[in-house]
């Protein structure tokens, strides 16, 4: 088990010196579609009786690949400007910085989270095909309250991460760590869908009558 996890690391460390972008994006894109599947089956798992039967969607964990494969490499590339404007070895003895941990991860946390959770669900809106007013409802309901959670989990992993971890393999780690950020994120995308549609199908029988 070691030696092949030895393997492994040795193969992705090669291929992301060959092919940073290629390798963040595919590696990216089959972790998030890993937290999709996950939140699926766990929706099946705990749906309850009366519940319409749970028939999996292997269109959604596409969306959520998808989502991945193409902000990876743009993680990958936030990381390195992290790298370069907050060196954690700044001192001469070679020790590390925790004023310059802590701009990495307030930098991150302020810039970079907001904008990660918008474009997630402006883009998983657009996959999905909703309209403007059902975006805009989605944003309202969803925006704040991720923000806030994201805030509340995401801090202690990058100090981990942005300590810890090699360039190369922050992005996979943060993927790795986000199996469970994605399944909430996919179980709370999920729930404001079904809200819509419920609230359209209200809707449109009160229009009928």
């Amino acid at each position: 088990m070691a030696a092949s996890a030895a393997s492994f690391s040795h193969f992705y460390l090669r291929s992301f010196e060959a092919r940073p972008n290629s390798t963040l994006a595919v590696t990216g894109g089959l972790l998030q579609a890993l937290g999709d599947a996950i939140a699926q089956v766990t929706q099946n798992v705990t749906r309850k009786p009366h519940e319409e039967r749970f028939v999996y969607d292997p269109l959604r964990t596409l969306r959520f690949f998808v989502f991945g494969f193409a902000t990876s490499p743009l993680i990958g590339k936030w990381n390195v400007f992290l790298e370069r404007k907050f060196p954690l070895k700044a001192h001469p003895q070679g020790k590390v910085s925790l004023k310059s941990l802590g701009k990495r991860v307030a930098c991150d946390q302020i810039v970079i989270a907001p904008i990660g959770l918008a474009a997630f669900l402006g883009c998983m809106s657009l996959m999905e095909g909703c309209g403007p007013l059902h975006i805009k409802e989605k944003f309202s309901d969803l925006y704040k309250p991720l923000l806030i959670t994201n805030w509340q989990v995401w801090p202690v992993a990058q100090v981990i991460n942005f300590r810890f971890m090699p360039i190369a393999y922050r992005v996979p780690f943060q993927s790795t760590c986000g199996l469970f950020w994605t399944l909430y994120l996919s179980l709370l995308n999920s729930r404001e869908d079904q809200k819509q549609h419920r609230d359209q199908l209200m809707h449109e029988t009160v229009r009928s009558d």
